[in-house]
């Protein structure tokens, strides 16, 4: 059983920006083995859509999907799990409410995922 992955504390995001950016750098170091940093290749697995709502604490509250990928549907709850590991995301008072955002997962061959922020 591998250690307990301890991610850096989040800071407060002062923008939906800065937050969006946040986001997607903790979820890279969260999930270390399955995202990759390269371009996303041309043709994809999966491509699901997921909307997030934060808590004032910036842990999540719910997670929705916006568009569920036709092959592949697995990757949802991949990238579900990614976002878990990932929280929380820093104190949520600074931005306007409610605290909701959508992060779009690229998915290759392998099951891996870069989120579209990054790309």
């Amino acid at each position: 059983m591998s250690p307990a992955l301890v991610l850096p504390r989040p800071v407060a995001a002062r923008s939906w920006a800065e937050l969006r950016r946040q986001v997607a750098e903790r979820l890279l170091l969260a999930n270390p083995s399955g995202v990759y940093r390269s371009k996303a290749p041309p043709v994809l697995l999966a491509v699901p859509v997921l909307q997030i709502e934060l808590q004032a604490n910036g842990h999540i509250k719910h997670i929705s999907v916006l568009r569920e990928p036709r092959q592949a549907k697995d990757t949802i709850e991949l990238a579900r799990q990614a976002l878990m590991r990932a929280a929380p995301f820093g104190d949520m008072r600074h931005l306007p409410a409610p605290w909701v955002f959508t992060e779009t997962f690229l998915f290759d061959d392998e099951r891996r995922f870069k989120p579209r922020s990054l790309d």
